[in-house]
């Protein structure tokens, strides 16, 4: 995808593997980049059971044939059934150009950071949140103890089902630092010492991209998060499970399972979400104090909401694919936090999929809203012409 280009940090190139004697398979993979436009920083899957690997034969290690250099890569459980099952990695393929990766093996496993560039967890130190993100972007959500201590009253408690912000500016991990910063000195997460900071309100909004069901003119949501599972963390691809209890939307009862991932280089979060009892549902950014910009792009599939925010700007957008998005609207309420700009997503086989996050121009990603636009259309147009991915 060409979004910008970033050199992999030391923390990526750690997966690297160091020179030991490998051996060679008989298998290929073959990258073609069907665009006019140079492609990197896209994730390519490879199943697993595609390679017929045999056992015992050593760690997977993929070799660019035209450069002979190794390419770095991440095995993972997809589905969390214990098994690992995908291959990724993130090609550099020309415009309408095509690249040849041979499979090979070593016996000495990779070297891995203990805090990897694309990393989440569940945080019970503060509360129960799950938090995530890149060498970009972070987010977090919120689970069933600190609703419970909302609704009881109790201090510090979180009710909603909106998806938090952070603003970082930096391309390393910031999480457990953050929260250390915040728990256990007398500093704050809310304060900016250079490495950004949490000043994303969220309240009962949708935040960034989080979902509501529209009976009539009341768009109705769920509650906190009531268990999670980590499916991966790595060098190239952060992914886990939200599941949610059932909650009413006027009468009809909707179940919510929310398998979230975050890719190296992406500002936005793949939300691929299993619902029951609607066809139909609607993912939201909040509008803050309603002093932004909003734009809509229903050929390509987006909206975004661009507005001022402390001291600086920020963009939040939402990405639909294969003419997912239905319609959209731009809803204003006067109560606080009830005003969203709604991207509306009709579910297939009780499935909705789209990408949610935010460009914040003090990072220096994004100067303006023009430029988040434009990568909102290219995050969509590589979406609509995805790299052509061939084992042989």
């Amino acid at each position: 995808m060409r979004i910008f280009v970033f050199i992999l940090a030391i923390s990526v190139s750690v997966m690297v593997l160091s020179c030991t004697e490998k051996t060679a398979s008989n298998t290929q993979i073959v990258v073609k980049n069907t665009m006019d436009s140079h492609r990197s920083l896209e994730t390519v899957s490879v199943n697993l059971a595609s390679l017929k690997l045999l056992e015992n034969e050593g760690h997977i290690v993929l070799i660019d044939t035209e450069t002979q250099t190794e390419v770095l890569s991440q095995q993972i459980d997809s589905d969390g059934d214990g098994q690992l099952d995908a291959l990724l990695f993130q090609p550099e393929i020309p415009a309408n150009g095509e690249k040849i990766f041979e499979v090979t093996f070593s016996q000495e496993p990779a070297k891995i950071d203990s805090i990897p560039p694309c990393y989440s967890r569940f945080v019970p130190e503060r509360t129960d949140d799950y938090a995530w993100e890149n060498n970009r972007v972070a987010f977090r959500t919120y689970g069933p103890t600190a609703q419970k201590m909302k609704e009881d009253g109790v201090k510090g408690g979180t009710l909603s089902s909106g998806i938090d912000a952070w603003l970082k500016r930096v391309d390393y991990p910031i999480i457990n630092k953050w929260y250390k910063k915040e728990l256990e000195t007398d500093g704050s997460y809310h304060k900016d010492d250079g490495e950004g900071l949490d000043n994303f309100h969220v309240g009962i909004s949708r935040g960034v991209g989080g979902i509501a069901k529209k009976v009539d003119t009341t768009y109705h949501i769920s509650k906190n998060f009531t268990s999670w599972k980590t499916l991966a963390t790595g060098p190239i691809r952060t992914s886990f499970i939200l599941t949610y209890g059932d909650w009413d939307a006027a009468g009809n009862t909707i179940s919510e399972e929310k398998t979230i991932s975050l890719d190296y280089g992406s500002n936005l979060s793949k939300f691929e979400i299993t619902l029951t009892g609607t066809d139909t549902i609607s993912a939201g950014l909040t509008l803050h104090e309603k002093d932004g910009e909003i734009a809509v792009n229903q050929e390509n599939g987006w909206i975004r909401y661009w507005e001022p925010h402390g001291d600086s700007e920020l963009g939040t957008g939402i990405v639909v694919p294969e003419n997912g998005m239905t319609g959209h609207e731009h809803f204003v309420a006067d109560r606080k936090d009830e005003s969203n700009l709604f991207a509306h997503i009709k579910s297939k086989s009780d499935k909705v999929i789209y990408y949610a996050g935010f460009g914040w121009k003090k990072s220096g990603q994004f100067s303006n809203k023009a430029q988040w636009d434009d990568y909102l259309n290219q995050f969509a147009e590589c979406l609509k012409n995805p790299l052509i991915v061939q084992v042989k």
